[in-house]
């Protein structure tokens, strides 16, 4: 399949910090930078396919258990940010 041309826009966005640390660390093991490996979960998600294989799974529960992140889809839109 052929390239698409995009276009990118620069945003700042604001994520819970053990979980940005969990997606560094997956973006790290697929060769992806950030940006695209968050393009392809939403991309994925829009679609209704799961983004990962079997053995990206198993990364990401290790890397889950290394940078303490313990957040699970149950605790999605329930996140409040400490006052600290």
């Amino acid at each position: 399949m052929p390239a698409t041309t995009i276009k990118r826009t620069q945003t700042g966005v604001r994520i819970e910090s053990s979980l940005l640390k969990v997606l560094k660390g997956v973006a790290e093991y697929t060769d992806l930078s950030l940006g695209d490996l968050l393009e392809g979960i939403v991309l994925h998600a829009f679609e209704g396919k799961a983004p990962f294989s079997d053995d990206t799974q198993s990364a990401i529960k290790q890397l889950k258990k290394v940078y303490g992140c313990t957040l699970t889809a149950a605790d999605s839109h329930q996140l409040v940010e400490s006052t600290s």
